[in-house]
């Protein structure tokens, strides 16, 4: 999409468009079980795995060559970022490839090796080794790149047991009725909600990937776990700034992730929210950025706080259904704007807080997370009034009528005192301790907190089958897992903005 550009949701009441449906993922076990075991198997050899039925390869897992590149000189940086961005293209193009050829699949066991996996290697190869020249040719050092080329097929597991174990979701009573129009045949019901265990476009999400609230007990040690450990507490810093900058009502959303992939249009292959700043896109430079309009009361808070939206599947389509980063790469259905969009930043718990520079870029979480792992996961869903007793991370919570869905952010809260970015994004920002201390002499800086209330009709599990599921939108190859929710952040506070905020937090008072 172009510099400045806001679409305008016409949600349109059409059919859903029939997709090549994937096989569910992860079905089986019981609830809390990580389903990591199985979708990470690349330790087994591309062609073990290319043995299973054709019809089990639900996706693509490839190693993710940008975590890996820790130390980029800064003059090399926009050509690998150029570069990683087509990595993402290539597997994007054959997931496509990988959805749209089942049944050659199911009719030759070596299609996926030869004619997606294969074909995929040899782009990834060219591609990797353009970043390791870029890195060289100014002096750095860019060794054993090359073993990060091969993807592998990742294989689904049958959800038979769907409706038995995940919590409690027995297809008896009120969810195994088939009132909404919904046919057990395959077809579609008159809600439009296509069959099958692929979601509305075939790649999510499914089943498993819900479980019902109530019946989910506590799960807040592994929902939060240690990277979303919020920093306030009882001593150190104590106060908090709130900054009110709506819930995206002007509809201000594209596909591109300026933080990752500057210069790339659709480099985030979703489409994402934005509110605080209004002129956030691929191309937008940081003095662009620090002289845009703001969402936010605040006039002086130009900052960027944006998120990938997210959609109910309910046979309808949005905007964007015939769009890259939309429709076109498996991101379905009607965009949900916020009921709330709270902003808050908050303190360290062990002492004072010192001020964010300007430009300061944060990611949290892990959009590629279902292929990545856990390692920069942070993902916290749960259902307004049960917030303090479950926060879940591989699944969607199906709340109790009168309970909204709350996707809630903690983001990462000590700060190198040097960089205002590194290569992969990630290494000159870092979780708290468990102490609340930040590691390696940096520094703690205020955490800022996104909580993201929405009203969102509850989906039902009928006869092992999602009805009315909702979803964030996803990378089309990480099939729309809870898990890879991320949120962004680029600071933009003006310099008096920014001394209240840490004058407000190190005082213990609470500002807005």
């Amino acid at each position: 999409m172009g510099r400045n550009t806001r679409k305008r949701r016409s949600s349109m009441a059409t059919k859903a468009v029939a997709a090549s449906a994937a096989l569910a993922l992860g079905g089986g076990g019981l609830i809390w079980a990580n389903f990591y075991a199985s979708a990470g198997e690349s330790k087994h050899s591309s062609q073990n795995q290319v043995k299973a039925a054709a019809g089990q390869v639900a996706t693509i897992s490839c190693p993710d060559v940008g975590q890996k590149l820790t130390n980029v000189p800064e003059r090399a940086r926009s050509g690998v970022d150029k570069e990683l961005a087509n990595l993402d293209k290539q597997i994007t193009e054959a997931y496509a490839r990988l959805a749209s050829t089942r049944q050659a699949q199911s009719q030759d066991a070596g299609f996926v090796q030869n004619a997606i996996l294969g074909p995929l290697k040899s782009k990834r190869v060219a591609t990797i080794d353009r970043i390791r020249i870029s890195i060289q040719r100014v002096g750095g050092q860019a060794q054993n790149l090359g073993r990060l080329a091969t993807c592998t097929p990742q294989t689904a597991t049958p959800e038979t047991n769907a409706g038995e174990n995940d919590g409690g979701q027995q297809n008896d009573g009120d969810q195994n009725n088939n009132d909404g129009g919904q046919n057990n045949d395959g077809g579609q019901g008159d809600n439009g909600q296509q069959q099958g265990n692929g979601g509305q476009a075939g790649n999510g999400p499914v089943a498993a990937d819900f479980v019902d609230i109530t019946r989910a007990g506590n799960n807040n040690q592994l929902g939060v776990g240690a990277n979303g450990l919020a920093a306030n507490g009882r001593g150190g810093s104590t106060g908090s700034f709130t900054t009110k900058c709506g819930t995206n009502g002007n509809d201000n959303h594209n596909t591109d992730n300026v933080i990752v992939a500057p210069g790339v249009t659709n480099g985030a292959h979703h489409l994402h929210d934005y509110v605080g700043n209004q002129s956030n896109d691929a191309f937008a430079s940081d003095e662009e950025l620090a002289a845009a309009e703001t969402s936010c009361q605040n006039q002086g808070d130009r900052s960027s706080y944006f998120w990938p939206v997210l959609r109910v599947q309910d046979g309808t389509q949005d905007f964007d259904q015939n769009n890259d980063g939309g429709g076109k790469e498996g991101n379905v259905g009607r965009i949900l704007q916020p009921a709330q969009a709270q902003l808050k930043f908050v303190g360290n718990k062990r002492g004072p807080v010192v001020a964010m520079p300007t430009a300061l870029r944060i990611i949290t979480g892990d959009a590629k997370s279902f292929v990545n792992g856990l390692g920069n996961a942070n993902v916290n869903w749960s259902c307004t009034g049960f917030e303090n007793k479950v926060q879940l991370k591989d699944k969607y919570p199906i709340c109790p009528q009168g309970s909204q869905v709350v996707r809630t952010s903690n983001f990462q809260s000590c700060w190198d005192g040097q960089n205002i970015d590194s290569a992969n994004h990630r290494t000159h920002v870092a979780f708290v301790q468990a102490d609340g201390t930040c590691a390696n002499g940096f520094k703690a800086i205020p955490q800022l907190q996104v909580r993201l209330v929405y009203n969102v009709p509850a989906p039902r599990i009928q006869n092992g089958q999602v009805v009315n599921a909702y979803a964030v939108d996803s990378f089309p190859e990480q099939l729309h897992k809870p898990i890879t929710d991320h949120n962004d952040f680029i600071n933009f506070f003006s310099t008096n903005l920014m001394n209240k905020m840490v004058n407000c937090i190190n005082t213990g008072r609470k500002c807005q």
